[in-house]
């Protein structure tokens, strides 16, 4: 880290856009003069522990060794360059993950985090093959901050409740879900095939209970940033467009490349073609089928060579149990009342997103002061 005697109200060469008015108050720096970046080192040979270790992609196991036990923003040094992380706790990071020391003098650590969200740092990428970030490029980036530091805590302070509020909701979803999954394994999982089964059970298979169907390819030059309907692939949204393939209550899971993810899909969406989709053949098999798909064993449905696969023919002959009609309405009335509540939860998440990303860069660029926030 620079000395702090070098003064960090001195004329730079900042982008335009951030810094052209400079709000009243907020001095310009770069992330040298705020932090000292360091590299993350190897992990191999670290043991088991409790200790998060992450890389340029997130959380990679747990470990026995700490790094660095401050706050700190994580940057990639290699990989997808936008994709940072903040941490509060002991921490170890891999060599294609930079960590900061901050100087908290200066600077919030959280504060830093939201300012770097707010750029694109695909922008500073000098690799070829491999995107990458160095330590020479990062400490000259220049931007603005509010000088005085509980200016930057209160900025912070809106922005991560915003964040907190959807992480409790996005918990509370998954408590919702292991609700309604351990009912389904209380009311059927206790039964296998070939066990003797209550009467009007019987043994079908996938394609007694679905419609089966893949999604369709769609160039990168079609995507749309502000596009009014996402596409999903099959770890989940790819990107958005401005037309949809499917407007029904369906069932996705993928198809090459990655497998066992297993999504719920309410909304007119474009589905990539990695993934297959499932569509109930009768009204009180939505539920039933979705859980009865997580249970597959996919490793074992795998037809591919070079890489994972699954046709649709794999999954329409995989074995399944079939309960009687009574109890199928039973469980599809108990679960729908608790996706139900999901979906709700759903709306919020979005709402509060898009909410937070259009504080975010106001708040950032001193565009919308705290005072005028609250108001």
């Amino acid at each position: 880290m620079k000395d702090n005697n070098s003064s960090i109200e001195r004329s730079r060469n900042i982008p335009k856009g951030d810094t052209q008015n400079l709000p009243k108050g907020w001095v310009e720096t770069t992330l040298g003069e705020v932090c000292e970046i360091k590299y993350g080192k190897d992990h191999k040979h670290l043991v088991e522990g409790n200790i998060p270790c992450f890389g340029s992609g997130g959380l990679m196991r747990n470990v026995d060794k700490v790094l660095y036990n401050k706050p700190s923003v994580l940057i990639p040094r290699k990989g997808t360059l936008s994709n940072l992380f903040y941490i509060d706790v002991p921490f170890w990071t891999v060599d294609t993950l930079f960590y900061t020391k901050i100087d908290e003098k200066q600077i919030e650590p959280i504060f830093l985090y939201f300012k770097l969200k707010t750029y694109n740092l695909e922008n500073l990428n000098v690799g070829s093959a491999v995107p990458s970030l160095t330590t020479a490029v990062l400490n000259q980036f220049p931007f603005i901050i509010p000088q005085n530091i509980e200016e930057q805590k209160a900025i912070a302070k809106i922005l991560t409740a915003f964040d907190d509020k959807i992480e409790l909701l996005q918990a509370q979803n998954k408590t919702l879900e292991s609700i309604a999954q351990t009912i389904f394994k209380e009311w059927f999982g206790k039964y296998q095939i070939g066990d003797e089964l209550p009467e009007g059970w019987r043994v079908g298979k996938y394609d007694d209970l679905v419609n089966l169907s893949s999604g369709k390819g769609v160039k990168k030059s079609e995507y749309i940033d502000d596009g009014k309907y996402k596409i999903i692939g099959a770890n989940g949204v790819l990107g958005k467009i401005n037309k949809f393939l499917i407007n029904e209550n369906i069932i996705i899971t993928g198809r090459v490349g990655t497998l066992g993810t297993v999504f719920i899909i309410k909304e007119p969406v474009w589905l990539s073609d990695n993934v297959l989709i499932s569509k109930p053949k009768f009204n009180n098999l939505f539920y039933y089928t979705y859980f009865t798909l997580k249970t597959f064993n996919f490793k074992s449905l795998n037809s591919g060579s070079t890489q994972p696969l699954i046709t649709q023919n794999d999954l329409k002959l995989v074995p399944v149990l079939i309960p009687d009609n009574n109890t199928l309405q039973e469980f599809e009335i108990l679960s729908e009342s608790v996706f139900v509540k999901i979906q709700s939860n759903n709306s919020q998440i979005q709402t509060l997103q898009q909410t937070r990303d259009t504080l975010l860069p106001k708040l950032m660029s001193g565009q919308l002061r705290v005072n005028e926030f609250k108001e």
